[in-house]
């Protein structure tokens, strides 16, 4: 699938709902130097086409009691796609994951895990996800501190190559 053509307008309005999704259309518009009218219809179009797939507060989940961060390594005894399917299926039904990501190489799955202390975590592991069909191995890795979390798109690596 290719990237949809997207002019530098597409790219400021974008770049600026990265940075505040709160911004009235109004404000928008002003940042980035179009009336409001066709800012909103930019934006609408950049979410019906899927570029804009939701807006949300980034909370801090250690200060709301979740002080554990565990990323789980998972490996199964079996590649198939029915049994990777029903993995990730299972996966989206536990509370304690956050992300879920399939990777090719050693391990199948990387787990993004949080809870409010080690034995919540450890009786996840214990009794759901090494409990879990297929789960051969699970390898985790507790956080110490994060030194950096950017959930945005880097425009600034696409210009580099010439996308957009």
């Amino acid at each position: 699938m290719s990237a949809p053509k997207l002019d530098p307008i597409d790219h400021r309005i974008l770049a600026e709902l990265q940075a505040d999704g709160r911004m009235t259309n109004v404000e928008l518009s002003r940042r980035v130097g179009i009336s409001a009218p066709p800012c909103l219809r930019r934006v609408r179009a950049l979410e019906e086409i899927g570029l804009i797939r939701g807006y949300h507060a980034e909370l801090n989940a250690r200060e709301l009691g979740l002080e554990v961060q565990v990323y789980a390594m998972v490996g199964l005894s079996s590649q198939a796609e029915a049994d990777l399917s029903a993995f990730e299926e299972l996966a989206r039904s536990w509370p304690l994951v956050r992300e879920c990501h399939m990777l090719n190489g050693e391990i199948d799955f990387i787990l993004k895990c949080v809870a409010p202390d080690l034995p919540t975590f450890q009786t996840f592991l214990t009794e759901e996800l090494t409990a879990a069909p297929k789960v051969a191995s699970v390898k985790t890795s507790l956080v110490i501190r994060c030194a950096k979390n950017e959930p945005i798109v880097p425009f600034e690596a696409l210009e580099k190559r010439g996308k957009g």
